[in-house]
C-alpha cells in the first residue's frame, strides 16, 4: 500500500506552536482523507523550526465504490413531487428509479445511485489547499504582495480577488510525495498562493541550503540528516539533554535541568551545537532564581551549579547553536556572554535598588500609619508605595491597598481557626503584596512572593512572616505544593477566599470554558489546603464576613486628571454592588461553587460519586467535615454492617418518597398510641434508641459510630415491612406509619443520604 509525504517548509515557527501545530495537521489531513473514504495503518507528525512534516502509511490508493439508495414519493404522489425526487437523486427520467412495494404504504420509488471510488492522489490534491488555507495557528500574518499596506490593490494569485494566504510565517514550499514503498513514487501537485507541490526540500539554512529532492520519507529523513537537519523534535531534546549535561559534567558542574525551556531551545534549532559560556562570579550575589530567569528569559540557556550542590549556582551557563561554527563556537559563546553580562548587570541594579530607600519617603507617611509600616525597612517602604500610588487591583474590587485591608481583616478571623500566630499573620497579610512595586518583580512577575520572602529575610522579618509572603500564593495547581506553616496557611486563605468573594460580589463568575481570574484554580486552593492541612472551617460564616468589607470597599480617591475624571465616569467601574439583602443569594451560590470543586477533588482522589453526594449537602460548608464523611462512608460501606445499613434504610426512604410524591399525608411525629403491632413498636423503639446513640456519635465527629447505631434498625425494619401493611385504610394509621419511616430518613441524614447510594 502507498504512503504519503507531506512538507510545509517556512520561514522560523515559534517554538511554542511547533508541537500543536504538527498535531493539528496530521488530525486535519488524516479527518479528511477518512472522510472521503480512505484508510491508513499509521500517521507521525515531525517538526523543526522551518518545517511541519506529515508521513502516513499504508494509504489505501483508491476510495472505495459506494452504493446509495435513495426512497422517492409513492408511484401516485404529484408529478411536482417526482421532479423533486429526480433532482435529488440526479435522475433524467422516472424510468431510470426502481419501484418497490411497502404492504402498509404501497408503492413507491427508489433510486439506486452507484458513485465510484477516487484515487487517492485526486482526494489529496483536492483536501490539501483548504487545509492549508485554514491552518488554526493561534496567529497568523500575510507576506509578499498580500502583506502591503492597505488601500494597494491586490487581485490575488490568479488575479480575480481571491483571498491570498495567511499563514505563522511566510510559507515558502510544499513536498507532496505519494507511492509504494518499493516503486516510484509521484508528486501530487496542488497549487497554494502560487506555491506549487513538488517533491524539492531544502536543508539548514547556513549548512545545506540546496535543494533536496525525495522520494519517500525514508531518504527525506535521511537527506535531511545529511544536510543538518535533525528532523525528530523528541531527538533533538534528547541530544541537547544529554550534551548539556556531559558538558557540564566536564566541567565539574551539573546541569539545572528545566523542561519548558529544553522544549523551547528544541524548537529554536534544527541542528543543535550545546556550547558553555561564562560570566563575572560577582553576579552570583544575586538571588539564583533571578540568575536563572534572567538568563533564561533573555537568551534561553541553561544555568549550572556546582556538582553535588542543591542550592547555589556556577558561573557557568549552557547554550544550544544551530550551527558548527568554524571556531568551535568562540564567537557565539563570546557573544551570548556579552548580553548574559549585560542582563545580570540589570538584575542587579534592581538586586540592589530593592534594598535600599525609596527617594519619596515623606509622601508614604499616611499609608505607613494605615497599615502599622516603619519606613526605615525597605519592603515596608514599597507596601506603602503600593498603598499610595492607589494601584488598581480591578476596577471593581478597589486598589490593591484596599485589598491587602481587606485579607488584613479576613486573615485576623481565620487565625484562631487555623492556629497561627495573630501578630505574624497581620504582619505577612500587610507585606504579602509588598514586593510588587519591587523592581525585581517588575522585570520578573514570576517572583512575586519569591522576592518578597528574600526582602523580608533581609529586613529581618520573622522566618514564618518571610514564609508567608512566598507562600501565600499557593497552590497554584493541582500539582504544586500546599503550604505548611500556619502563618502561611492563613494568609492563603485570606488570599484566596479575598478574590472568591469579591469576584462573585461583582459577577465575575468563570464561565464555560472561561475563567479569566482563575477562580477554579484559587477554590481548588482553598479546598487543597482545608483537605491535606486539616483546617475546619465553615465558608458561610466566612462570606458573611468578607462580604459586606467588599461590598463597602472604597474605590480610591477622587479623581484629578482629565483621564482619571473620564475613567471615574466609567458606567462599568462605577457599576453599583449587590444590595446587603443580595448577600445570602451570593454566599450560596459561591459556596456551590466550592462544592463542586470538592467534587473534583474527591474524585481525583478516588471517591465514589455517589458516596459524596451522599454526605454533601446544600448547605454543607465545612468541607474537612464532608471529606472525612466520605472516607468514613467508603470504608464503612462495604461492611456487613453497612450492607445492613444501605438495605434497612433505603426500602423505608424510597417508600416514604414514592408516598411523598403522591400526595399522601405524613404525620409530623410518632404517636405512640396509633402504634397498634408489636413489629411497629419494636421499630419506634429501634428508632429512638439508634438516632440517640447516632446523634451522640456525630456530636463527637466519631462517623463510624454513628453509622454501627444506624445499622441497627435492619432487624427493625425488615420485621416491620414483614408484619405491616403501611397504607392501611386508616389515614390516621397510615399517617403514623409513614412518620415512622420519615424519622428512619432523618436519622440516618445526620450522617448521609442513603437514598443516593448506589446498590
Amino acid at each position: 500500500m502507498p504512503d504519503l509525504l507531506l512538507e510545509l517548509r517556512s520561514e522560523e515557527i515559534p517554538a511554542r506552536m511547533q508541537r500543536k501545530a504538527a498535531g493539528d495537521l496530521r488530525k486535519l489531513v488524516t479527518d479528511a482523507l477518512v472522510e472521503a473514504g480512505l484508510t491508513y495503518e499509521g500517521a507521525r507528525e515531525y517538526w523543526t523550526p522551518r518545517r511541519l512534516t506529515l508521513d502516513i502509511r499504508g494509504l489505501t490508493a483508491r476510495s472505495a465504490d459506494q452504493r446509495e439508495e435513495i426512497k422517492g414519493p409513492s408511484t401516485k404522489a404529484p408529478e411536482q413531487a417526482v421532479q423533486g425526487f429526480l433532482r435529488k437523486a440526479g435522475l433524467s427520467s422516472i424510468s431510470q428509479a426502481q419501484v418497490l412495494s411497502d404492504a402498509k404504504k404501497g408503492d413507491f420509488y427508489v433510486a439506486v445511485v452507484s458513485k465510484p471510488g477516487r484515487a487517492a492522489e485526486e482526494i489529496i490534491a483536492g483536501v490539501m489547499p483548504g487545509i492549508i488555507r485554514s491552518f488554526p495557528w493561534p496567529k497568523s500574518m500575510r507576506s509578499g504582495a498580500a502583506s502591503m499596506p492597505k488601500g494597494t490593490r491586490y487581485a490575488g494569485i490568479d488575479g480575480k480577488g481571491s483571498e491570498s494566504l495567511r499563514w505563522v510565517r511566510p510559507l515558502q514550499s510544499i513536498v507532496c510525495v505519494f507511492g509504494p514503498e518499493h516503486d516510484e513514487s509521484q508528486v501530487i501537485g496542488f497549487d497554494v498562493d502560487g506555491i506549487t507541490a513538488s517533491n524539492v526540500t531544502y536543508g539548514h539554512r547556513f549548512h545545506a541550503p540546496e535543494a533536496i529532492t525525495v522520494r519517500r520519507f525514508d531518504d527525506y529523513a535521511a537527506s535531511l540528516e545529511k544536510a543538518k537537519v535533525m528532523l525528530d523534535a523528541d531527538r533533538r531534546k534528547d541530544v541537547i539533554l544529554h550534551d548539556a549535561r556531559d558538558l557540564a559534567f566536564a566541567n565539574g558542574l551539573d546541569l539545572v535541568e528545566d523542561e519548558g525551556l529544553l522544549e523551547e531551545v528544541s524548537g529554536l534549532v534544527e541542528w543543535p551545537h550545546v556550547l558553555i559560556g561564562t560570566f563575572e562570579e560577582e553576579y552570583l550575589q544575586i538571588p539564583a532564581e533571578i540568575i536563572r530567569l534572567t538568563i533564561k528569559t533573555n537568551q534561553k540557556c541553561f544555568v549550572t551549579r556546582p556538582q553535588g550542590s542543591a542550592e547555589g549556582l556556577s558561573n557557568r551557563f549552557i547554550l544550544v547553536s544551530n550551527i558548527e561554527a568554524k571556531d568551535g563556537g568562540k564567537e557565539i559563546v563570546h557573544g551570548n556572554g556579552k548580553v548574559v553580562r549585560a542582563r545580570l548587570s540589570d538584575a542587579k541594579h534592581f538586586w540592589t535598588r530593592d534594598q535600599g530607600d525609596l527617594p519619596d519617603l515623606p509622601t508614604l507617611k499616611a499609608s505607613a500609619e494605615k497599615f502599622g509600616l516603619d519606613l526605615k525597612k525597605p519592603l515596608d517602604q514599597r507596601m506603602a508605595k503600593l498603598d499610595a500610588l492607589n494601584v488598581t487591583f480591578h476596577a471593581k474590587l478597589g486598589t490593591q491597598g484596599e485589598r491587602v485591608a481587606r485579607i488584613r481583616a479576613l486573615a485576623k478571623n481565620l487565625a484562631p481557626i487555623v492556629g497561627a500566630d495573630e501578630t505574624l499573620v497581620d504582619r505577612a497579610a500587610v507585606l504579602a503584596k509588598a514586593d510588587l512595586r519591587t523592581e525585581a518583580v517588575g522585570e520578573f512577575p514570576e517572583l512575586q512572593g519569591l522576592m518578597g520572602r528574600r526582602y523580608a529575610a533581609l529586613q529581618g522579618e520573622d522566618e514564618s512572616v518571610a514564609t508567608a509572603i512566598e507562600d501565600h500564593y499557593k497552590p497554584q495547581g493541582p500539582s504544586d505544593r500546599v503550604p505548611e506553616d500556619k502563618v502561611a496557611i492563613t494568609v492563603a486563605l485570606a488570599d484566596k477566599l479575598d478574590t472568591l468573594i469579591g469576584f462573585w460580589a461583582i459577577d465575575e463568575k468563570p464561565t464555560g470554558s472561561k475563567d479569566p481570574y482563575a477562580l477554579r484554580r484559587a477554590a481548588l486552593g482553598v479546598v487543597r489546603i482545608i483537605l491535606e492541612r486539616k483546617v475546619r472551617l465553615n465558608l458561610l460564616s466566612l462570606f458573611d464576613l468578607a462580604l459586606p468589607l467588599v461590598m463597602s470597599a472604597p474605590k480610591g480617591q477622587a479623581p484629578e486628571t482629565d483621564e482619571e475624571q473620564a475613567l471615574a465616569q466609567n458606567s462599568y467601574i462605577n457599576e453599583t454592588f449587590p444590595e446587603v439583602s443580595a448577600q445570602p443569594a451570593i454566599a450560596t451560590d459561591l459556596l456551590s461553587f466550592f462544592q463542586d470543586r470538592l467534587k473534583v477533588y474527591l474524585r481525583d482522589m478516588g471517591a465514589r460519586h455517589d458516596i459524596i453526594d451522599a454526605v454533601l449537602t446544600p448547605d454543607a460548608d465545612d468541607l474537612l467535615l464532608v471529606a472525612r464523611r466520605a472516607e468514613a462512608l467508603t470504608a464503612f460501606i462495604t461492611s456487613e454492617d453497612g450492607k445492613n445499613l444501605l438495605a434497612g434504610t433505603k426500602r423505608a426512604t424510597q417508600l416514604l418518597a414514592a408516598e411523598e410524591k403522591k400526595g399522601t399525608v405524613v404525620a409530623d411525629g410518632v404517636a405512640e398510641e396509633l402504634l397498634k403491632l408489636d413489629a411497629e413498636k419494636a421499630l419506634a423503639a429501634a428508632i429512638t434508641s439508634a438516632t440517640a446513640e447516632a446523634s451522640q456519635a456525630v456530636a463527637t465527629e466519631d462517623l463510624r459510630s454513628a453509622m454501627e447505631a444506624l445499622s441497627k434498625l435492619r432487624g427493625p425494619v425488615d420485621r416491620f415491612f414483614e408484619d405491616v401493611l403501611v397504607n392501611g385504610e386508616h389515614v390516621a394509621i397510615r399517617a403514623n406509619r409513614l412518620a415512622l419511616l420519615k424519622a428512619i430518613r432523618e436519622a440516618t441524614a445526620t450522617v448521609a443520604d442513603f437514598s443516593k447510594i448506589a446498590g
